[in-house]
């Protein structure tokens, strides 16, 4: 079963920092486009960063210059290193992924579980 799992959400202050982290497991052949999502109450989910296979990246534009979106090929894993938060940063953040599985061989659009971050004094 190829699945992803996210961890390093919490509890922080404006100003503050976090890193998330999610790495995928299973019979993976290939990770093709890595991102970030969140989603918080009563709005809906949104693009927060996206990293291509090869390295290219894409922000919204409330978080450009504040986070920073990262991967490691070699170890299934693609990171969100968010600074400077706000209370409007609130949110579960959900990682997704494209992957192509060996046995069997297929296509899959893969997401976390989520994992909760608030920025709250």
């Amino acid at each position: 079963q190829v699945q992803l799992v996210e961890s390093g959400g919490g509890l922080v202050q404006p100003g503050g920092s976090l890193r998330l982290s999610c790495a995928a497991s299973g019979s993976i052949f290939r990770i093709n486009a890595m991102g970030w999502y969140r989603q918080a109450p009563g709005k809906q989910r949104e693009l927060v960063a996206g990293i291509t296979s090869g390295g290219s990246t894409n922000y919204a534009d409330s978080v450009k210059g504040r986070f920073t979106i990262s991967r490691d090929n070699a170890k299934n894993t693609v990171y969100l290193q968010m600074n400077s938060l706000k209370p409007e940063d609130t949110a579960v953040y959900y990682c997704n992924a494209g992957v192509l599985t060996t046995t069997p061989i297929r296509a899959l659009e893969l997401w976390g579980q989520g994992t909760l971050v608030t920025v709250s004094s």
